[in-house]
């Protein structure tokens, strides 16, 4: 008798059990499920840093002569204002300054080329506000509107970036 009372409790248990294990089942699967979730969405933000990263450093390689090339910019416009003197009317040594200053102008050219860096087209183009800055506007029925017409200052672009916008007068019609 008492291993039937036994066995009845050992069956009341194993009933009370299932249902509390069932339960417990769907709660472990929904919290593997959950956990499974996160991971994945941590792996991806992990990825997505990675490749952010990635393209910071590139464009960090890619532009890292950016300052330099700024400061040596207007050098080269200075060489540019001296070139453009008359040397006709200058004496023998002072031409040799002036031949002195193309051959290192055209030195310093040839180093920025090489590096990437580009002048913008600007007269006989049309105005792009996205590499020219219109200082003024000239009124000109021969030529095209919007068109530029005269470059006051380079605009250079270095890989494909404007570094600094030319500055150009702009003919405008109406």
């Amino acid at each position: 008798m008492e291993n039937k009372k036994e066995e009845n409790k050992n069956v009341e248990e194993v009933k009370n059990e299932t249902p509390t294990n069932n339960e417990e089942i769907n709660k472990l699967k929904a919290l593997v499920s959950d956990l499974e979730n996160k991971l994945k969405y941590q792996q991806a933000e992990l990825i997505n840093y990675r490749k952010r990263k990635d393209d910071e450093t590139a464009n960090l390689l890619k532009y890292c002569n950016q300052d330099l090339i700024l400061e040596l910019i207007p050098i080269v416009d200075n060489f540019e204002r001296a070139i453009k003197l008359d040397d006709t009317n200058l004496n023998d040594e002072l031409s040799k300054f002036l031949a002195g200053f193309k051959i290192i102008y055209s030195h310093l050219t040839e180093i920025l080329t090489k590096f990437g860096v580009e002048e913008i087209p600007t007269v006989g183009n049309e105005f792009n506000p996205n590499v020219h800055e219109a200082l003024m506007t000239a009124h000109d029925e021969a030529k095209p509107n919007e068109e530029v017409v005269e470059c006051l200052l380079k605009g250079y672009m270095l890989k494909g970036k404007v570094i600094r916008a030319a500055k150009v007068i702009v003919n405008k019609l109406d």
